[in-house]
């Protein structure tokens, strides 16, 4: 199928695209325990073919910014068929729409059929545009956020309406940008960054939302990334929109305590082997998300155990 997928994108053939984006059922994956959100263009083939090789705990698969309008259309196939490819992942996979007034609303009704473990809606405004997202999408998929507008940052308190906006995603750059502030004072000691990263972090905890600090956009600097993901992890902030894989390990490395982490490997190994001895070697937890084979010999070599 592969091949086929190569051919049809590498033609710009989208019927022949189309044809193999199959809806299927998806196991969901409902964890939200995640720290590191890789951001993966959609319009990038060789990148989607990857996704279960990325050390990443939420993958976000991109149709916005950094895919040009002439891929977008082939990026919305591309998504469902990689959703459809994985009835069941470790990882959290997000689809970040377009703006709804910019296709939003439309991509969100195809994807449906594909069951994304969530959307993510950028440039959200208010209580109404919530309420009718949430009025069209499937009801067991999560609805996450982007607040980037200054009518989002203005309403953030309000925006949670549904039980299933679980996740806000903070876009420093076009907030500042709205609000006509200089990027030039995103940096980790001007008072006004440090006051919009305890406002979000404390309003979306007040909420009971989970908080994913800014994207750094210099993503070779790792010096300083890591400067920022210190001080967020001092704030409060357990995960990080990453844009590299090596932002993802240092965001990993950073933010899982190494308690957490046996924690959780010991967890996994004794629910891997409960459902083994029943003939279950793939199966969903509520709270660690799906395990099989893999995820279990990953916690074992945590734990040393041969």
């Amino acid at each position: 199928m592969l091949s086929s997928i190569k051919k049809a994108f590498k033609d710009r053939d989208l019927k022949a695209l189309d044809a193999l984006a199959e809806p299927r059922y998806r196991v969901l994956n409902k964890r939200n325990d995640f720290h590191s959100v890789l951001m993966l263009s959609c319009n990038n083939l060789k990148h989607l073919t990857k996704i279960d090789e990325l050390e990443a705990d939420c993958i976000m698969l991109n149709l916005e910014d950094g895919v040009s309008k002439e891929d977008k259309p082939f990026a919305l196939v591309l998504c469902a068929i990689f959703l459809s490819k994985h009835a069941e992942c470790s990882k959290k996979l997000v689809v970040r729409v377009n703006a709804l007034d910019e296709g939003g609303y439309e991509e969100i009704t195809y994807l449906n059929q594909f069951m994304p473990d969530a959307i993510r809606v950028p440039k959200i405004k208010n209580k109404k545009e919530v309420d009718n997202v949430l009025a069209l999408l499937n009801e067991e998929i999560e609805l996450h956020l982007s607040i980037e507008t200054t009518d989002a940052w203005h309403n953030l308190a309000t925006l949670k309406t549904n039980l299933r906006v679980t996740t806000f995603y903070l876009g420093i750059l076009d907030l500042f940008a709205d609000m006509k502030l200089s990027q030039s004072l995103i940096n980790i000691d001007n008072p006004t960054m440090l006051y919009i990263l305890s406002h979000f972090l404390v309003t979306s905890k007040a909420m009971r939302v989970k908080p994913v600090s800014f994207v750094y956009q210099d993503f070779k600097n790792l010096d300083e990334f890591s400067f920022w993901i210190d001080l967020e992890k001092q704030m409060g902030f357990d995960s990080k929109a990453c844009l590299s894989p090596e932002q993802v390990r240092l965001t990993n490395a950073k933010f899982i305590d190494s308690q957490e982490q046996i924690k959780r490997a010991q967890v996994i190994v004794k629910l891997f082997e409960m459902h083994r001895e029943t003939g279950v070697t793939g199966f969903v937890d509520e709270e660690y998300g799906f395990i099989d084979e893999p995820i279990y010999k990953g916690a074992l070599a945590l734990l040393h155990i041969n």
